[in-house]
């Protein structure tokens, strides 16, 4: 770090130099403006950018070396992450078959990439979503009302032996996954941006606040797909009605302490999200319950259940680690932004 003493000038003003190289580097003249923005640790953020639009950036991909559409897939995930504006895949002979599969279910996966140019031997993807336009906290509730809706239908097509509900369940699994690469993007442009970090009035920490909450979210649902999962080779057959009752219970009460959650974070209850970390107890007493029910059943059905009923606690307390972030994150900010109360 570079130490730089302030100096008084003209009987009340205080005025620090700045590094040559990076004026320098930014290629700042006399008379030019700059922005001077406090951030939340006190700190003074010196940019160029004041209402310049981010510079776009592009991410190249050459396929020589890359033959697995899966790896593929990853590095484009990872470009559309990191925020870049455009995404070139290039090769120099014709591209192979399996790049435009790779590519059309990226563009299906993500939210605002569409393919802008396309010859034999590359193709060019552009981000045509303005982040601003998709606050965090409204795809955090969608989320939360995927997530929620999944957990409640993985039981009831549990209870009911509906294949077709379940397997609407693992297709609304990759909505929640697309929501959620949204937010690291929105994180990881906010954290490089501070021009964008104004304009959606949504500070670096928070931001990180709003990717955390988004991967645990992310998880949950993971768990209700993971129910219909391993449900397949008992939905053929019938179950034991107390067993499946017991994890209709253990369920409502999984769901409840997610639902409490979302409703702490959003109103900045403290108290409310302590709480409904406590309510863990009744939830785990519960699932040693049915464990204990599960193991007199048959060899299958035992490993099955026992499966479900772990996925059903472990989304409960995904859900509890909801109401610790918000605990953290009250405990850490002084000035605590002003979020639209949400009813229980």
């Amino acid at each position: 770090m570079e130490l730089r003493k302030v100096q008084f000038t003209g009987g009340s003003s205080y005025v620090l130099t700045l590094p040559k190289e990076w004026i320098d580097e930014q290629n700042i003249k006399k008379n030019d403006s700059l922005g001077v923005e406090v951030q939340p640790d006190g700190t003074l953020l010196i940019t160029r950018s004041i209402d310049r639009e981010p510079a776009q950036k592009t991410k190249e991909f050459d396929l020589a070396g890359i033959t697995e559409p899966a790896y593929l897939f990853r590095l484009l995930i990872g470009a559309y992450i990191s925020g870049y504006s455009f995404i070139v895949i290039h090769s120099q002979e014709r591209l192979p078959p399996f790049v435009r599969e790779v590519v059309r279910n990226f563009t299906q996966m993500t939210i605002g990439q569409e393919v802008i140019e396309e010859t034999d031997t590359e193709i060019m993807l552009k981000d045509l979503l303005n982040p601003a336009e998709m606050p965090f906290e409204n795809t955090i509730k969608r989320m939360f009302t995927i997530v929620k809706a999944m957990h409640e239908d993985a039981v009831t097509a549990l209870r009911t032996q509906n294949q077709t509900l379940a397997s609407d369940v693992t297709a609304r699994d990759n909505d929640v996954d697309r929501l959620h690469w949204l937010i690291a993007r929105q994180t990881n442009m906010i954290l490089s941006n501070a021009a964008l970090s104004r304009k959606m009035n949504v500070s670096p920490v928070m931001a990180l606040h709003y990717f955390t909450i988004s991967r645990i979210i992310e998880r949950i649902g993971d768990h209700a797909e993971r129910i219909v999962s391993i449900a397949q080779p008992i939905l053929a057959r019938k179950t034991d009605p107390v067993i499946l009752g017991k994890i209709a219970k253990a369920s409502e009460l999984s769901i409840g302490i997610f639902d409490r959650s979302i409703v702490s974070f959003f109103n900045n209850d403290m108290k409310k999200a302590n709480h409904n970390i406590e309510s863990m107890r009744v939830l785990k007493t519960l699932c040693e319950e049915i464990n204990s029910i599960v193991l007199r059943q048959e060899t299958a059905d035992a490993i099955a259940l026992g499966y479900i009923n772990e996925s059903v606690k472990r989304a409960g307390e995904y859900a509890a680690d909801i109401s610790e972030n918000v605990i953290n994150y009250l405990v850490e900010e002084d000035r605590l932004p002003k979020k639209k109360k949400l009813k229980n």
